[in-house]
């Protein structure tokens, strides 16, 4: 035995955990982004990714995000799922903990739909008293730091995604209640958001306001008016695109650019509701005042209804158009922070889902049509003799009993949904691995296959929380 393997060897035997408490420090990444930015594509699986890159720029192409340094793979189980849903997905990524599904950034939480209140809505928090813990949240941290914090989103405010960075209950249903945590001093508050998120962007506004029966059939049965008492804490108050446009840095701010849901699809986007890349822009503009610096999170959220809705054409749309902000907010902080020296920019997604590509369609063929095959370009034909398109769906309601031809003009209209192998009522998530890219400061790290718990640790050293 040579003198450098039985040193090698003693040393293993003697200091074994000092010299894995060594090289992982070693490996983690030294505290320097004083900003972190954290995008999130909801749903946004590899397929989808690809199948975007093709729609947007061709198969040699790239999407601005995939330009970014570093890359990992996500392994997305849930505590207790193989395939997750976002709210465990995105709490891991929040709190570093594996959450149960339909779980809000809660450990060992069981979920407990709420109950009906007097109107019919279901408004009423059960989670009942020792039903799990809640972990700090990477924005909770950042809050402690003295840093600004916002969350934006295209769905409701309320939604799984972002309610999992500055909320805490049992059940992803439990909105009226999401959304009372985040008004300071208001009954509910989440006190550890201090003087309160400096920024939130969504839908679902009648979260915030009182039911009406013919005005606001969805609003809370409480009789509160939260955005007044957003108001009343100093927030500028946004309701259209022009509202934010208005707004300037000095006021913490609130926007809810639709009245009952989420936010249009970009494809039908009202010109009352602001791009998502204007919402982030915009939120840039009102936290990077900060000099302890901020984190925001951005949620491409429509991406995940159009793959549930098997409209691949919205869903690629909608990845086109988160892509969009993530080269608004390189472009922003690069103009702030050359180098990005002290900002840390992570994207990633919560889930994969069910589509695939598939059939051999020749180069060039336009990713939302039928199959041609590479060798003639005719139209390529299953067992039956039945033409079908390049991306279809594991499950989903659309599989007709007996299959007809599909041609073009069915495949690339707007409303087309795609077909699919196993007969639901609705498509599904998928279990398997998604991406993430990253660049800027602490960025190394991000690389191999990771647990998305391990995320929140990489965040979290990169800033020094």
């Amino acid at each position: 035995m040579t003198r450098t393997i039985l040193s090698t060897l003693l040393l293993a035997a003697c200091c074994g955990a000092q010299a894995q408490t060594a090289a992982t420090m070693r490996l983690a990444p030294t505290p320097q982004a004083k900003n972190i930015i954290f995008f999130l594509g909801d749903g946004m699986g590899p397929t989808t990714i690809t199948a975007a890159r093709i729609f947007k720029e061709g198969e040699d192409g790239l999407l601005n995000f995939e330009r970014l340094d570093r890359t990992a793979r996500i392994k997305t189980y849930s505590a207790d799922a193989q395939v997750t849903d976002s709210a465990p997905s995105m709490g891991a990524y929040m709190t570093g903990v594996k959450i149960n599904n339909d779980v809000i950034s809660m450990k060992d939480a069981k979920p407990v739909a709420p109950g009906k209140d007097a109107n019919g809505i279901a408004s009423i928090d059960r989670c009942g008293a020792g039903n799990g813990s809640s972990p700090m949240t990477i924005l909770e941290l950042a809050k402690a730091a003295g840093k600004s914090v916002g969350a934006v989103t295209t769905t409701e405010l309320t939604h799984a995604t972002p309610a999992s960075t500055f909320s805490h209950v049992c059940d992803r249903d439990m909105a009226y209640t999401i959304a009372q945590q985040i008004v300071p001093g208001g009954a509910g508050y989440n006190a550890r958001l201090k003087d309160g998120v400096d920024v939130l962007m969504g839908g679902g506004r009648n979260h915030f306001t009182p039911y009406d029966a013919k005005r606001n059939p969805k609003g809370r049965g409480d009789g509160r008016n939260l955005v007044e008492e957003f108001e009343r804490q100093g927030y500028f108050i946004a309701n259209t695109r022009a509202d934010m446009a208005s707004s300037r840095p000095g006021k913490k701010f609130l926007g809810l650019y639709s009245a009952e849901s989420h936010l249009d699809y970009a494809s039908k986007r009202s010109p009352t509701q602001p791009t998502l890349a204007e919402m982030t822009a915009k939120s840039i503009e009102l936290l990077s005042n900060n000099p302890n610096g901020f984190f925001l999170m951005v949620e491409g959220g429509k991406i995940d209804h159009a793959l549930h809705d098997t409209n691949a054409r919205n869903a690629l749309i909608e990845t086109v158009a988160f892509d969009e902000a993530i080269q608004t907010a390189l472009d922003k902080m690069r103009a702030i922070d050359p180098g990005l020296d002290h900002t840390l920019i992570v994207v990633t997604a919560d889930h994969d889902h069910t589509m695939v590509l598939n059939g051999y369609p020749k180069r060039g063929n336009p990713v939302l049509d039928i199959v041609r095959g590479y060798g003639n370009g005719e139209p390529t034909r299953d067992a039956d003799g039945k033409t079908f398109t390049t991306l279809v769906f594991g499950n989903g309601p659309n599989r007709p009993e007996l299959r007809a031809d599909v041609d073009s003009a069915q495949a690339l209209s707007a409303d087309y949904h795609q077909e699919t192998g196993i007969k639901w009522s609705s498509e599904s998530h998928g279990g398997g691995d998604v991406k993430l890219y990253a660049a800027g400061a602490g960025s190394a790290p991000f690389r191999g296959t990771i647990e998305n718990t391990q995320v929140f640790n990489l965040m979290k050293a990169a800033a020094g929380l």
